[in-house]
C-alpha cells in the first residue's frame, strides 16, 4: 500500500464516536537545518487525529506550527504512515515531509510518532 494512498486532500477526518477521541498519538519532532542567512531548524508538538482506516491498517491526520525562529514558523499538514508494531500490541506511525515555505525556505522533517496508549489506560 502506497504511503499517501488514503490522504484525503478535504480532510475528511471521520467522526464515528461523535467526537470521543478514543485513539490518537501524541508526536515531538525536530526539522532539519535550513535558512537562507540564518541556517536553523524548528521543533514541533501535538496530538493526532484519531484513526482512520485505511487498508488493512490505519492513519491519522496531523496539523501543527512549528515554534519560532526570529520573526517566523512553518506550519506542518500531514498524514502518518500506516501504523508500525512495537511490541506489546502498540505501534507508532512514521511522519515525514516538508513544512510550509516561509522567509524564502522551507524544512525537511521526520519522526516517529509516541507509541499509542502508552501507560494501557485508554
Amino acid at each position: 500500500m502506497g504511503r499517501n494512498q488514503c490522504f484525503d486532500p478535504d480532510w475528511n477526518i471521520p467522526n464515528p464516536d461523535n467526537g470521543a477521541l478514543r485513539h490518537v498519538h501524541l508526536y515531538t519532532g525536530v526539522t532539519d537545518v535550513d535558512g537562507i542567512e540564518t541556517p536553523h531548524s524548528h521543533s514541533v508538538a501535538g496530538v493526532t487525529s484519531q484513526s482512520i482506516p485505511c487498508g488493512g491498517t490505519h492513519v491519522h491526520r496531523l496539523e501543527s506550527n512549528t515554534d519560532f525562529f526570529e520573526n517566523h514558523f512553518h506550519i506542518i499538514r500531514n498524514t502518518t504512515g500506516p501504523a508500525v508494531p512495537v511490541g506489546g500490541g502498540r505501534h507508532v506511525h512514521e511522519v515525514r515531509g516538508v513544512t510550509s515555505f516561509v522567509d524564502g525556505h522551507d524544512h525537511k522533517y521526520i519522526f516517529a510518532t509516541q507509541i499509542e496508549n502508552p501507560q494501557g489506560s485508554f
